[in-house]
């Protein structure tokens, strides 16, 4: 017989019941808290090689700016390449076009100035492009653009009235005495106009920049965060351009950036993403939010995975200028650690002129020295020997002068030369770009791209000789 369910019956019934859906509840509400849990901690898989980056900005500050760079390059007079290779636009045009798009505001940072060749005791037609640009600078007040000049208090003894004309005419000028404030010198050489346009690369303010030395910058349009962010950099060297300025420690907030290794600036230009910041040196003069030099390029070197170009004027793990002399072998232990730990290709093309020091050859020497098939060390040196020809009355011209490196991860443009004063104690700064893109508009419009190219053009030209096949070269002062 069935008996009847008593009222204790249904509610031990129901409790059993509910007691069974509160498990089934937590254990859901367990399972979905582990899953939220993954999600969180799953990152996405990075973006390959030049793949158009996610509208993430991962860490990175976007701006709508409609920032477009573009390679800047100086060749001198009297050399020629090959066919079919890439070159950046004149450094002549790129300096008159900002110029002439200027409608508010320009700050220049130089180390020196002599546009002009009586500014060095020198008669030569070349000075023209040097002699347009001081004209056209020089009518910028009467146009009311505001014009401000840092510069460097010269070490060496100098003839220049560039910067006395441009006073007469309205600009702006301070001389930083670096040589007080860190026993350093201003190095910069940067634009910034209508703090959206900039201009950073190894050229000063030299009509031999324009006609007798090789240099190499970028230009960037447009692009007023990255403008704002140079333009505290230029600030600081203005405000210690006053009479018994002294250093802050530290500095004030207004110095500070939002824009670094760690946080870069993101910015797409049609289907080319980038992430761009800028670092600076010395440490006196960098906030703890900027980015120092050194601390970019060794970041640069040890991210590498395939190849490493560079680029520079001068390399020495050493100081140069202090006495006595350190050695200093920060940027050569990472040169050294990429080669060997991860088998990364290294290519260096490092300057070589009449007024090179020959104090550089034992260092390059030593470089070499690792390279080895067999162990899988690649490391090739050249020197980049710009001829002189008839060209020798026009001192400390016909030279390399570019100061850039490039990865299969990021590029670097800078303004020092790569010993250990450039990074201690003497101002300079430096662009690091990282970008991508799909494959096709990558050969054709990513400045990464054409930077390779560029040192491509170097590396393979007739002005690049093998350290071991150096001999006697009359252009060279490292040479036999």
């Amino acid at each position: 017989m069935y008996r009847s369910l008593s009222d204790s019956d249904v509610s031990n019934k129901r409790r059993s019941t509910s007691c069974v859906m509160l498990v089934v509840v937590l254990g859901c509400l367990v399972v979905l808290g582990i899953l939220l849990a993954i999600a969180v901690l799953k990152r996405p898989p990075a973006p390959k090689d030049h793949e158009v980056l996610p509208g993430d900005t991962g860490g990175s500050s976007f701006t709508t700016d409609q920032c477009s760079m573009t390679l800047v390059e100086s060749i001198p007079q009297h050399m020629s390449f090959k066919a079919n290779v890439t070159f950046g636009i004149p450094l002549e045009k790129a300096w008159k076009d900002l110029i002439s798009m200027a409608t508010d505001q320009m700050d220049v940072a130089s180390f020196y100035w002599t546009l002009t060749g009586e500014d060095i005791n020198v008669n030569s037609s070349s000075d023209a492009p040097g002699r347009d640009i001081l004209e056209q600078l020089e009518t910028l007040p009467s146009r009311n653009v505001s014009v401000r000049v840092v510069t460097s208090i010269p070490s060496f003894k100098t003839n220049s009235t560039d910067l006395e004309i441009l006073k007469q005419k309205g600009v702006q000028v301070r001389a930083v005495d670096f040589g007080r404030l860190t026993k350093g010198v201003l190095h910069s050489k940067f634009w910034i106009v209508d703090r959206k346009h900039v201009f950073i690369g190894s050229a000063n303010m030299d009509w031999r920049a324009l006609t007798q030395v090789k240099e190499l910058g970028v230009v960037i349009y447009n692009c007023s965060s990255l403008a704002e962010d140079l333009h505290k950099i230029f600030q600081s060297y203005w405000v210690m351009g006053q009479p018994n300025s002294s250093l802050p420690q530290p500095w004030p907030s207004k110095y500070d950036t939002d824009i670094n290794k760690h946080h870069p600036l993101l910015v797409k230009d049609g289907n080319v993403s980038s992430r761009l910041y800028l670092a600076g040196s010395p440490p006196s003069f960098c906030p703890k939010s900027r980015t120092q030099d050194l601390e970019a390029i060794l970041s640069i070197i040890s991210e590498a995975h395939h190849y490493i170009d560079i680029a520079v004027m001068e390399y020495f793990p050493a100081t140069l200028f202090e006495r006595p002399r350190r050695y200093w072998p920060f940027i050569d232990d990472a040169i050294r650690t990429a080669a060997f730990e991860k088998e990364v290709k290294i290519r260096m093309l490092i300057s070589c002129g009449r007024d090179s020091d020959p104090a550089m050859l034992p260092f390059l020497q030593s470089l070499a020295s690792m390279d080895s098939s067999k162990h899988h060390i690649n490391i090739q040196i050249k020197l980049y020997i710009v001829p002189v020809g008839n060209q020798s009355d026009i001192p400390y011209s016909r030279v390399n002068h570019n100061k850039y490196m490039v990865t299969d991860k990021e590029a670097y443009i800078g303004t020092s030369n790569w010993s250990g004063d450039y990074f201690l104690t003497t101002a300079g700064v430096g662009l690091v770009i990282s970008q991508h893109a799909p494959h096709p508009v990558w050969k054709t419009e990513a400045l990464q791209s054409q930077l390779r190219a560029v040192f491509d053009r170097d590396w393979h030209s007739e002005f690049a000789v093998n350290l071991a096949d150096l001999g006697h070269h009359p252009d060279c002062a490292l040479s036999k």
